[in-house]
């Protein structure tokens, strides 16, 4: 499976009073960096919603397991992989690394969906093109 590396440095406003970096900030950096993943298999967001006319892969659900605090001033990797293609969901793993020692383990669940035809809010799931997957699987 492919996976994808991308480098964070932790700025002052990605920090709460107690110094270390608020936790709602690891979830915007997992989300930017499945958007990295895609890009590393040769896919950029606008060319996937205009190919494939999809309406995005929403997030369904999402968890991740704190070990060490980041810190300002601190470099962290984060490297993004897909464990598992369903028909039309995908799971993704983030290890947020400093140094060597994995800080921060996050899990999303997100989904491949369309508009419904006259409900423009309305997402339903459809499965994914096997020449997406086959991006993500021959590496």
């Amino acid at each position: 499976m492919l996976t994808n590396r991308r480098t964070i440095s932790v700025e002052w406003g990605d920090c709460d009073a107690a110094g270390i970096v608020y936790f709602p900030r690891y979830f915007e950096w997992f989300d930017a960096c499945t958007a990295a993943l895609f890009r590393a298999a040769g896919f950029q967001k606008r060319d996937l919603l205009e190919t494939y006319g999809i309406a995005g892969f929403p997030v369904v659900d999402a968890r991740a397991r704190f070990a060490v605090s980041s810190t300002f001033g601190d470099e962290v990797v984060v490297e993004s992989t897909i464990t598992r293609f369903g028909r039309s969901s995908f799971d993704v793993q983030h290890r947020l690394l400093r140094g060597d020692e994995v800080a921060v383990e996050g899990f999303e669940t997100r989904v491949w969906t369309k508009r419904e035809p006259g409900a423009h809010s309305t997402l339903k799931s459809h499965p994914i093109p096997q020449e997406v997957i086959a991006r993500f699987t021959s590496v």
